[in-house]
């Protein structure tokens, strides 16, 4: 008996067959399992984060994971449905930088956001809605684009280009999909939980300001806000810039990247973010990747400008500037900058008026002294003068030492009358531009090794005056501060001299003096800018024993 089997031809190829379509449909079905479990373990990646820029990293990074594509972004749209933030994936740092600007919204990625649907396509250039790429920019073919939404809410979208496959299929986009209702609730918790965030670090900025604003020893008062601001807003560099003039706007203070150099410089206002934010009297931000102060010396990127407002006058602008490369601010970021001004301004309005209510407890003061020197001490004086007299025709062999009395008695008065004349004038509405110099001495002299000597010569008071007056005082201010940052000296000397034909400033100190090839100081081009504004000039010299010398002078009545 023959043991072999034989089967029919048919029924064998009809057996081969449907062992070969179930294979094949396990086969897809394990397929479609891994990528459900792909699905999961990029959900758990996605909602395992909460801090806002790791959110939108890690969905853009597993959605180009889930369907294989090459390149991947994520653009976050603002009220207005434009993009506010573009996060990407998939080109390298320098071919980004080749690039140049990231995108702003249009073609097919507009189309995403104005539709509010997905768009899937075979080829990119075959729409009518393709704009083209910029110079530089890599191939890209295939397009997914789907939006991230919750119910009518749409935070932005997922843009994936080149799958490893050639193109994106039915099950990619139902895939991504699920990704997109996924990452829409990461991004919600993650903006919740910014926020939270946001108001904790508002809260306790605005308590650490309220406390040092009107601690008895605080004076610089914009120097704190400033301080502060990084509590609030991650950056780079922080400024407090206010109006000089009609065309230049002074930077007052600073804090961060070169603000030693960059406190007390002027900027055209044409070009500057602070002269926008005080003219609107509304935030201003400007993008661009990269901005520079002091001819290049100090480089940041984005920048931000919010009128700070004190007792409903707006005195400046708060700007705050990101590092080199780093994204924009958005909205709510502008919001969180003008909440903290307005709350600063409030304590900025205290503080300066404890200051003003401190000054006039001093004014008080000044004058009761100025009173009691004039009716009981010049008084009595003036008696024992009138007796020294007597007393010399009584004694002829003392008068020639009694008249000598008489004489430094009669010079004690006079001291004591300018004295007087002194405190009463600093009593005027209109403080005079020696107290003024004698003020911003006073505020610099902690930053010194020794007080300063001060000598005024000529008429300073009647002669200086208006924008000349503010001039001479920023002068001081600054040449002051080279000496304290720069000079390494022990000793410093000011002179305010008012001539027939010109006003001199002169600062000297006995430092190292001008070391060659080190370059000048900071500050010295801004003292030039302002003697050239009178129509004077202005010299940094080695000093005629040691040390250095900065003269400043301008035509009288300038």
């Amino acid at each position: 008996m023959n043991a072999d089997l034989h089967f029919p031809d048919q029924p064998r190829a009809e057996l081969d067959k449907t062992i070969g379509d179930l294979i094949a449909r396990a086969e897809q079905v394990l397929a479609v399992q891994g990528r459900l479990r792909e699905l999961l373990s990029a959900t758990r990646t996605v909602i395992d984060a909460l801090d806002l820029d790791t959110v939108l990293a890690q969905i853009v990074e597993s959605a180009m994971r889930l369907v294989g594509a090459q390149y991947g972004a994520l653009g976050v749209v603002d009220d207005n449905r434009t993009l506010e933030r573009f996060v990407h994936s998939g080109m390298p740092a320098e071919e980004v930088e080749r690039i140049g600007h990231l995108p702003r919204g249009y073609g097919l990625l507009g189309a995403v956001i104005e539709s509010a649907e997905t768009i899937r396509l075979a080829h990119i250039a075959d729409d009518a809605r393709s704009v083209g790429f910029p110079t530089h920019h890599p191939p890209m073919d295939a397009f997914l684009g789907v939006p991230i939404r919750m119910r009518d809410e749409v935070y932005g979208n997922l843009y994936l280009t080149n799958p490893a496959a050639g193109t994106f299929s039915e099950e990619d986009e139902q895939l991504v999909e699920a990704l997109a209702g996924t990452a829409a609730i990461a991004i919600q918790n993650a903006r919740l939980y910014d926020e939270a965030r946001r108001q904790e670090r508002l809260s306790r900025a605005f308590s650490e300001i309220a406390t040092a604003l009107l601690s008895p020893d605080s004076t610089d008062v914009l120097g704190v806000v400033a301080e502060h601001v990084a509590l609030v807003i991650p950056s780079r560099l922080v400024t407090i810039a206010v109006p000089e003039g009609g065309e230049h706007i002074r930077i007052e203070v600073a804090q961060g990247e070169g603000s030693a150099e960059l406190a007390g410089t002027t900027i055209p206002a044409i070009s500057s973010l602070a002269a926008r934010a005080i003219e609107t009297g509304k935030p201003a931000a400007d993008d661009s990747s990269e901005r520079t102060f002091l001819d290049g010396c100090i480089r940041v990127g984005p920048g931000a400008a919010v009128p700070l407002t004190v007792s409903g006058r707006a005195i400046g602008a708060l700007c705050v500037f990101r590092q080199i490369g780093h994204h924009g601010f958005s909205r709510d970021e502008l919001d969180t900058i003008a909440e903290f001004a307005v709350q600063a301004g409030i304590a900025v309005s205290l503080a300066w008026a404890r200051i003003d209510r401190q000054r006039l407890a001093i004014i008080d003061d000044r004058a009761r002294i100025a009173r009691d020197l004039h009716d009981h001490v010049i008084q009595r004086l003036f008696a024992i003068s009138l007796g020294l007299q007597a007393l010399s025709g009584v004694i002829p062999s003392q008068a020639d030492r009694l008249d000598e009395h008489v004489g430094q008695l009669d010079a004690a008065i006079a001291d004591i009358r300018t004295a007087i004349f002194t405190l009463r004038s600093r009593h005027s509405g209109t403080q005079q531009t020696r107290h003024r110099i004698l003020d911003a001495v006073a505020e610099l002299t902690p930053t010194l090794p020794a007080p300063p000597r001060v000598v005024f010569i000529g008429p300073v008071d009647r002669a200086i005056s208006g924008e000349l007056a503010d001039d001479v005082v920023a002068v001081v201010r600054e040449s002051l501060a080279n000496v304290a940052r720069h000079a390494n000296a022990r000793h410093c000397s000011v002179s305010v001299e008012v001539g027939d034909a010109d006003v001199t400033v002169t600062v000297d100190d006995d430092g190292d003096g001008l070391v060659e090839g080190a370059g000048a100081p900071s500050g010295t081009v801004n003292l030039a800018h302002r003697a050239a504004g009178h129509g004077g000039a202005f010299t940094l010299t080695n000093g005629p024993d040691r040390g250095a010398r900065a003269q400043w002078r301008v035509p009288t009545g300038s």
